[in-house]
């Protein structure tokens, strides 16, 4: 249906939009025993067919009653929270890949720029690489079809399928130059959820494995990784396990997760919510990994919702130090319940509880404001809990590390230089010319690298503005609004003058930053994604505090002992 017919709806839409929310409050409340409830939703599904009937029989223009009847879903589910979702038949693939890590594809993620698709990222032994595509080809066509206008979610529909059918692509070499045409045959793209693991710390004696999502079976590939590591170096000394921007994904893994550090029947987290048979305890059930060795768990702004309920477990029962900053804050379930035609609905159907008894959801979708939007939970709703050796620890706002680390943010110029691609493009022209690199956890570029990078930027549009630009920006403004500008003109013009800031003197200004996202773009030429994990390795100010601090057993100890 066209943006413009369903504005045209105005009021009959709106009352269509209420029936369907009826439509589904009939599946949340079927077990309803009230008389008046069976009545309200009997009364409003008759109300919600009648008026489809007669949106499909009269309306001025044709409708698509599927992508009608998802908008009006789409909006009510707005009213609730984020996490619960209608997913419709088309989209059980991408929400399967986000449970399994698998899909049926050609293993390649896609870059826009401007009107223009190229290969971004490729992954290791899947159908693009075996077929001889790098990052930075330009994807012309694909099945004859050309992709002028179309989105990186277009182009994703095009390229997924059924491993073994294949895909035409018609490609412009980035090396070369050249067009031509490759016939792939899609595969089973497996993501690992461990994407990398190996031995960090002085004495390369602390084990670190980085978790990416918890998908089914991450748990025992976590395992599987550290058992080879142990092979290494059999006296390790300390294990980080980082889940920094780990979205979370399956509960039982987190629970699983947990039982590689903690003995088996320790309770993990316990879900309550509005129906009572449906709240659970989720204990270990197995034997640990090492219920003893040291450990960091690593966590950002992104760690969400399982990766806080480990980080929560671990801090609650003291079995661990949590480094880096305050989590996202997440302390919501979801159940995925059929709705036939293989459609289904992802429904938050209660909260989740850590061993202390703290819920560490961070917004407060119950309570909005008269615009409708949610905020923070209330300061006066955060309860204090306790972890097993009486450390206090807060509700109602994620998971609050145990050793800060400030937060890593890129220079303006940095984020500049990765939104236009100047980055990507120049890791493409210097795999051009470099068969090999050094291994990439010890890449790095010298002085002479940069000043070519440099150099290559000119005449390039990388303009930013400052915050102090901005700020001088909104005085401007202020002042002509109330007619006082003519009076500051010459004092701001000098200002203006003294702030200008220098595109040369960023570069070198901002050198330790920008070069380091370069050496990362760099290297997954020529490593693929687990090269980019090792890569940013060097450097990495949480993984090095957390490994100086599993060596120091004094320190470590006494950041998991109560204040006195």
């Amino acid at each position: 249906m066209k943006k413009g017919a369903l504005s045209k709806l105005g009021r009959r839409g709106k009352i269509f939009f209420a029936g369907i929310g009826m439509v589904v409050l009939f599946t949340f409340f079927i077990q309803a025993k009230s008389v008046d409830s069976y009545f309200e939703i009997s009364k409003n599904l008759d109300i919600f067919a009648t008026l489809f009937k007669q949106l499909n029989a009269y309306y001025v223009d044709p409708i698509e009653p599927g992508k009608l009847v998802k908008t009006g879903i789409d909006a009510m589910l707005d009213d609730l929270d984020p996490y619960t979702n209608y997913i419709t038949e088309s989209d059980i693939e991408e929400f399967e890949f986000q449970t399994t890590g698998r899909y049926g594809g050609i293993g390649a993620t896609m870059r826009k720029k401007e009107d223009n698709i190229f290969i971004g990222d490729i992954y290791e032994n899947g159908p693009a690489q075996k077929s001889g595509l790098h990052p930075g080809d330009q994807i012309l066509e694909i099945d004859n079809q050309p992709l002028s206008g179309k989105s990186i979610e277009d182009i994703s529909v095009l390229l997924k399928g059924s491993p073994g059918t294949s895909v035409s692509l018609k490609i412009k070499d980035a090396y070369t130059g050249l067009e031509s045409k490759k016939q792939l045959t899609r595969g089973e793209i497996n993501v690992s959820p461990v994407p990398y693991a190996g031995l960090v710390g002085a004495g390369k004696d602390i084990a670190f494995v980085k978790l990416s999502q918890f998908t089914q079976g991450c748990t025992r590939q976590v395992r599987a990784a550290l058992d080879s590591l142990k092979n290494v170096q059999h006296n390790l000394k300390g294990i980080v396990l980082d889940l920094r921007g780990n979205p979370g994904g399956l509960l039982d893994e987190a629970v699983g997760m947990c039982n590689l550090f903690v003995e088996k029947g320790q309770l993990v987290v316990s879900t309550k919510g509005k129906v009572a048979e449906k709240n659970r305890e989720y204990k270990t059930l197995g034997t640990a990994w090492d219920a003893k060795i040291p450990l960091a768990v690593l966590i950002s702004h992104g760690s969400a919702s399982a990766s806080e309920i480990v980080a929560g477990t671990m801090q609650d029962l003291d079995r661990g130090i949590i480094v880096g900053e305050r989590s996202f804050g997440k302390g919501l379930v979801q159940e995925t319940v059929p709705l036939g035609f293989n459609a289904r609905l992802k429904l938050t159907i209660a909260r989740y509880y850590t061993p202390s008894g703290r819920c560490i959801q961070a917004i407060d979708y119950t309570h909005r404001n008269a615009e409708g939007k949610a905020g923070k939970m209330a300061d006066s709703l955060k309860q204090t809990f306790s972890t097993l050796n009486g450390r206090k620890v807060m509700s109602g706002g994620g998971v609050e590390a145990d050793v800060k680390i400030d937060d890593n943010t890129p220079s303006k110029l940095s984020l500049v230089l990765f939104t236009k691609n100047y980055l990507f493009d120049y890791a493409t022209q210097y795999a051009k010319t470099h068969a090999t690199i050094s291994p990439a956890g010890s890449f790095s570029l010298s002085d002479a690298d940069y000043a070519a990078f440099g150099k290559w930027l000119e005449g390039k549009d990388f303009a930013y503005q400052t915050e102090t630009e901005i700020a001088l920006d909104s005085l401007k403004n202020i002042a002509i609004r109330e007619k006082s500008f003519d009076a500051i003109k010459s004092e701001y013009g000098l200002l203006q003058t003294k702030v200008a800031h220098d595109k040369k003197q960023d570069l070198i200004k901002n050198k330790e930053d920008i070069k380091r996202l370069l050496e990362n773009e760099i290297v997954s030429r020529y490593y693929f994604f687990k090269g980019r994990i090792e890569q940013g390795l060097q450097g990495d100010k949480d993984v090095a505090k957390a490994a100086l601090l599993l060596v120091q057993p004094d320190q470590y100890k006494q950041l998991l002992q109560a204040k006195k």
